[in-house]
C-alpha cells in the first residue's frame, strides 16, 4: 500500500511538473507582448491627454489593461487557486469621453495596473518562464549524452560544465538530472510565485481599504441622516395635513351630534363638510404613503412605477425599461425616488418641452437613462437636488454622471450593481 502511495504520489508530482512548465512557457510567451503593448500604448495615450487625443483614447486603452489584468486574474484563480478581486470603480455606459477618462484615471484600480505592467514583463517574466526552464533545460543535457556533443567539435557549455567529449557530457546530463529533480519540488511553486507576484500588485492595498471603509462610513452617515429627515417630513405631514383635519373632522361630528334635534339643515351642511374632510384626508394619506414607498413600485416593480410616475408629470415623456427581473426592495426604492427627483428638477428649471426615462440591466449593473431636451447647465454641486441623489446612490456602491452642455440637451446616468430576481 505505501509503495502505491509513493508511486502516485509520484505520478502525480511529475504531472504537476510538466504542467507547470507548460502553463508558465504560454504565460511567458503571451505575457511580456501583452504586458509591453499594454504598457506602451497607456503612457502614449496618457501623453496625448493633453492636446485632446488621449481624452478619446485613454477610454480605449484603459478598458483592453482592464480586460488584460482581469485575465490573468482567471488564470490566477484556475491554474494557481490565488483569487485577486476585480475592484474597478464602474463608469457610466453612456458617460461621454471626458467622464468617461477623468472617472478612471480618478480610480485607483487604475494605477495598480499601471504599476503591475512594467512588474509583469520583467519579475513576472522570469517566474513565468522559470518553470518550463527547469523542466526543458534538463533535456538539453541528456541530448548532449546521448551524442549530441560532437555536434559542438570545438566544446559547449551546459551550465557551468565545458563539454568536449562523451565523459563531460555525461557530467552534463548529471547537472541536468540534478536541475531536473530540484525541477519537480520547485517548478510548481515558482509558477505559484508568479501568481503571487500579481497579487501583491493588483491587489488592493491597506490604504484603498481604507478609503473604501471611509466611503462606506460617509454613505452609511448619509443614508441615516436621509432616513431621520424623512422620518421628520412623515411627522411633520401626518401633523400638518391628515391629522390636522381628522381633528377638525372629529370636532364637526361632535356638533353635529348636538345639532340634529335643534337645527337638522346646519346638521347636515356640517355633515357634507366632514364628509369633503375625510376625503381630503384619506388623499392626503395616500400621497404620504406614496411618498414612503408607491403601492405600485411593491406590486409590480420599479418599471411599472416609473411609468405611473411619467403619467403624473406635466411634460410628455417617453419610458423606455427592459427590466427581466425585479431588484431588491431597498435598491427598487433608492432608483424610484432618484429618477423621481431627476424628474422634478427637470419639470422645474430646464424648461424643457419632452423627457426620456430609460432602464435596463446588463452585466451586473441596473443603468438608468433621463433625458430632456431643455436648456441644459445642470451640474452636480453643493446643494443641488442631483447633489443628494448622489448621495442616495451611493449607499448601494452607485453612481451618477451628468452630460449638460449650455442649450441642451440633459442626459443624467445613474449605475447602480444589483441583481435581478
Amino acid at each position: 500500500m505505501d509503495i502505491e502511495t509513493q508511486r502516485d504520489s509520484g505520478r502525480t508530482g511529475a504531472k504537476g511538473m510538466g504542467r507547470a512548465a507548460v502553463r508558465g512557457l504560454a504565460l511567458a510567451l503571451v505575457a511580456l507582448p501583452g504586458a509591453v503593448l499594454c504598457f506602451t500604448l497607456s503612457l502614449v495615450s496618457f501623453a496625448l491627454i493633453p492636446i485632446g487625443v488621449g481624452i478619446v483614447t485613454t477610454p480605449w486603452v484603459l478598458t483592453g489593461v482592464r480586460a488584460f489584468a482581469d485575465w490573468r486574474r482567471v488564470l490566477a484563480a484556475e491554474w494557481g487557486g490565488v483569487r485577486i478581486p476585480s475592484a474597478y470603480r464602474p463608469i457610466p455606459e453612456d458617460a461621454n469621453p471626458w467622464t468617461r477618462t477623468f472617472g478612471m484615471l480618478r480610480d485607483p484600480a487604475t494605477w495598480r495596473d499601471a504599476r503591475w505592467l512594467p512588474v509583469d514583463m520583467t519579475a513576472g517574466f522570469v517566474t513565468a518562464l522559470l518553470p518550463a526552464v527547469l523542466v526543458l533545460y534538463p533535456l538539453e543535457g541528456f541530448a548532449l549524452a546521448a551524442g549530441l556533443w560532437r555536434v559542438f567539435p570545438d566544446g559547449y557549455w551546459y551550465g557551468f560544465v565545458p563539454v568536449t567529449g562523451q565523459a563531460s557530457a555525461l557530467a552534463a546530463a548529471a547537472l541536468g538530472l540534478v536541475i531536473l529533480f530540484f525541477g519537480h519540488f520547485f517548478a510548481p511553486r515558482a509558477l505559484q510565485a508568479h501568481f503571487r507576484l500579481t497579487k501583491a500588485v493588483l491587489g488592493a492595498n491597506q490604504g484603498e481599504l481604507a478609503e473604501r471603509v471611509r466611503v462606506l462610513t460617509e454613505t452609511r452617515r448619509d443614508a441615516v441622516d436621509t432616513s431621520a429627515a424623512e422620518l421628520r417630513r412623515i411627522e411633520r405631514d401626518l401633523h400638518d395635513g391628515a391629522q390636522a383635519r381628522l381633528v377638525a373632522m372629529g370636532m364637526d361630528l361632535g356638533t353635529i351630534e348636538m345639532l340634529l334635534d335643534k337645527d337638522p339643515a346646519k346638521a347636515r351642511e356640517l355633515l357634507a363638510q366632514a364628509r369633503r374632510s375625510s376625503v381630503d384626508a384619506l388623499a392626503e394619506l395616500r400621497d404620504l404613503v406614496r411618498g414612503i414607498h408607491p403601492p405600485v413600485l411593491a406590486e409590480r416593480g420599479l418599471g411599472d412605477a416609473v411609468k405611473a410616475l411619467a403619467l403624473r408629470l406635466p411634460l410628455p415623456s417617453e419610458v423606455t425599461v427592459e427590466l427581466p427581473g425585479r431588484a431588491d426592495a431597498p435598491v427598487e426604492s433608492a432608483a424610484y425616488f432618484a429618477i423621481s427627483e431627476i424628474l422634478t428638477n427637470a419639470v422645474k428649471h430646464s424648461g424643457a418641452d419632452r423627457l426620456w426615462i430609460d432602464l435596463h440591466h446588463a452585466e451586473g449593473m441596473l443603468r438608468i437613462t433621463v433625458t430632456d431636451d431643455g436648456k441644459g447647465g445642470a451640474a452636480i454641486g453643493a446643494g443641488s437636488g442631483l447633489a443628494g441623489v448622489e448621495r442616495r446612490l451611493g449607499t448601494f456602491d452607485g453612481v451618477l454622471a451628468v452630460s449638460s452642455p449650455a442649450g441642451g440637451p440633459t442626459m443624467v446616468t445613474m449605475e447602480i450593481p444589483c441583481v435581478l430576481s
